[in-house]
């Protein structure tokens, strides 16, 4: 016989082609839909920022030189002392700040939420004030900005120059006031929280049938 006996191959089934067509009718991209509120929000966005950092520029420029001039050095006990009083409000504005946010709640209660929020604005408003006197003593980070105004009296580089410890002293200030802040909160959580009835039973006494209570009796030998 003439050929070769090998069974010739079957061949495969071609598959099927991944196509995906487009239907009539179907977007060929999801679109995100963008409310008026959210571009209004975007749009606030830089005016907003503007607004929230203007009153630190205008505080600089307008009591930024009298403060350290004349008010800091007539404080009492010095500009060092006026710096660790500043450095220790650090903690305390920012939690009359944040302590009321923390008690909002929408979902529950959308009035007393907004009584919250107008609770804080005192502590906010403290924070802008605390921030401000900080913001007077900074001095810019290139050198060839560091102008005659920087160096006039009440100027942050005159400030650093005749009191080059400030930053120091206001440090310590921050973090004592911190420390003491954190201790009175836990002394007071521990008393607010509620102690459980205790689950350890007390020992029964002894009874008359017991070898320690035989009534007068001694027990058996």
């Amino acid at each position: 016989m003439s050929g070769t006996s090998a069974k010739p191959k079957r061949r495969r089934a071609v598959g099927p082609a991944l196509r995906y067509e487009h239907r009539p009718g179907r977007p060929l991209s999801r679109r995100v839909k963008t409310s008026a509120g959210d571009r209004l929000f975007g749009c606030a966005v830089l005016p907003g920022f503007v607004a929230l950092l203007m009153p630190l520029v205008l505080f600089d420029m307008y009591w930024g030189h009298e403060l350290w001039d004349d008010f800091a050095p007539a404080w009492p006990g010095g500009a060092y002392a006026f710096a660790a009083t500043v450095g220790a409000l650090v903690p305390v504005v920012l939690f009359a700040w944040v302590a009321p946010l923390t008690r909002m709640n929408w979902k529950r209660s959308r009035g007393r939420s907004l009584v919250w929020m107008a609770a804080s604005l005192p502590g906010l408003a403290a924070c802008y004030l605390v921030a401000g006197v900080i913001a007077t003593t900074a001095r810019p980070k290139r050198r060839r900005n560091w102008d005659a105004d920087c160096y006039s009296q009440g100027g942050p580089c005159w400030v650093h120059v005749h009191y080059p410890w400030l930053w120091v002293v206001g440090l310590v200030g921050t973090l004592a006031a911190a420390a003491l802040l954190i201790t009175v909160l836990l002394k007071l959580s521990r008393r607010a929280t509620p102690i459980g009835p205790s689950t350890s039973e007390p020992e029964a006494g002894p009874t008359p049938r017991s070898p320690s209570g035989t009534g007068g009796r001694r027990p058996p030998a």
